[in-house]
């Protein structure tokens, strides 16, 4: 059947590698049988994924950064600071109506900034970085969910660990836009709409890739913030304003947000990224040129995660270091500088950005880039995080599991 999807010019020039034969050193993998050729228009692809060996190469080179591994006790505080200024505001706001300019400028400035701080102080917390006890990071977390005001911290946790374990894993990693959104949002209108509301994309699409077990923590998860709910809402004199202010706070949070920008900015690939990087075409042409005895390196595959060294870093528990992250996930938001500085030549030579706004706007306007553009993998990886296991009990990242 042919593809009923037009290719733009980006995944043309990606796709236009040698299909992987037998025999062949392309890495270029074919999409999993399917009654539809849509899938064709993701990047497939036999390689694992790039942090596994990138990891095992920089402990080779530098074994002191396995040191840098462990948990950060300033995190409970910057969470403590944050959920008090949220709730602050929200109280401020009780009685403000809904369509005020103080309202909704209140919410976008303060209330979506602080708010996505709690969306990556959970991510952080999720890898047991902020107390040593496991069951402490999972209460710690349900905290930092309470200005969010929908429950999620406990259902975010397995599914994060997952697409760690998992990435590119088409029928694992929930971070991976389906066919079915990349084929109905492939235009500027369609990724405008994506990026307004990609924070329910996230949010649902789990739903339709696997399900973990259901477990007390998640139990405990949603009667801690429908109680929180409850009670703030009467301690505001009934008034739903102040609910209203938090949950605007969480959809702007993942909406047209400067903040925002690092969920499409950590993994999607770009034509020329704000580093003003080559694009895959010229990176192959130069490969090619370069390596015209390794058929191998010409056939280069496209960028499976970005980094940002940016201000915005500040705000958002260095999540912008994100090949840093995927490197080593027991190194602390903290140190995740110092895994960079350490082993910089591995990470000087990536494709990185210098802005999450101009992410947005590009992903948007741009043809070249869009939900098309990510790197996936038929097969591999494994589910981290159900009950029953030591990963939900205890830290996924143990640092004798580093090297793995």
């Amino acid at each position: 059947m042919a593809s009923v999807v037009t290719t733009s010019p980006l995944r043309a020039r990606v796709s236009a590698a040698n299909p992987a034969e037998k025999g062949s050193s392309s890495d270029r993998a074919p999409p999993p049988p399917s009654k539809s050729s849509i899938e064709d228009q993701f990047f497939w692809t036999y390689t694992e994924e790039p942090h596994r060996s990138r990891r095992q190469a920089i402990i080779k080179a530098h074994p002191e950064v396995t040191k840098l591994c462990g948990i950060e006790p300033l995190t409970k505080y910057v969470v403590f600071g944050v959920v008090s200024l949220q709730i602050t505001c929200a109280y401020l706001l009780r009685n403000t109506s809904f369509f005020s300019w103080q309202f909704l400028l209140t919410g976008y400035v303060i209330g979506a900034t602080a708010n996505q701080n709690l969306f990556l102080a959970i991510h952080e917390i999720s890898h047991n970085l902020a107390f040593k006890s496991p069951f402490a990071n999972r209460l710690l977390a349900i905290f930092a969910n309470l200005p969010i005001g929908i429950p999620y911290s406990a259902a975010f946790r397995p599914y994060h660990l997952t697409h760690h374990k998992s990435l590119g894993v088409a029928s694992l990693d929930t971070d991976l836009p389906t066919a079915f959104e990349a084929f109905f949002l492939d235009s500027v209108l369609g990724k405008a709409f994506f990026c307004t509301f990609q924070i329910l994309f996230y949010a649902l699409r789990p739903m339709f890739i696997y399900s973990p077990p259901f477990t007390s923590i998640h139990l405990l998860n949603i009667v801690v913030q429908f109680t929180f709910d409850f009670c703030f809402y009467k301690l505001c004199g009934s008034s739903l304003q102040s609910i209203y202010y938090l949950i605007l706070s969480s959809f702007l949070a993942g909406s047209l947000h400067p903040c925002a920008g690092h969920f499409i900015a950590e993994h999607y690939f770009f034509s020329k990224t704000g580093s003003g990087t080559e694009s895959i075409e010229e990176q192959r042409n130069g490969k090619k040129k370069e390596n015209q005895d390794k058929p191998a390196l010409a056939n280069l595959s496209p960028p499976e995660t970005y980094s940002y060294y940016g201000p915005l870093n500040i705000l958002t528990y260095n999540v912008g270091l994100h090949n840093e992250h995927h490197d080593f996930p027991a190194v602390p938001w903290t140190r995740l500088y110092d895994v960079h500085n350490m082993a910089k030549e591995f990470y000087e030579p990536l494709p990185s950005h210098r802005s999450w706004v101009w992410v947005i706007y590009t992903f948007i306007l741009d043809s070249n880039v869009g939900l098309w553009c990510r790197v996936k993998r038929a097969e591999g990886g494994r589910i981290v995080g159900g009950g029953g296991s030591s990963a939900a009990t205890g830290g996924e990242w143990k640092e004798s599991e580093i090297q793995n």
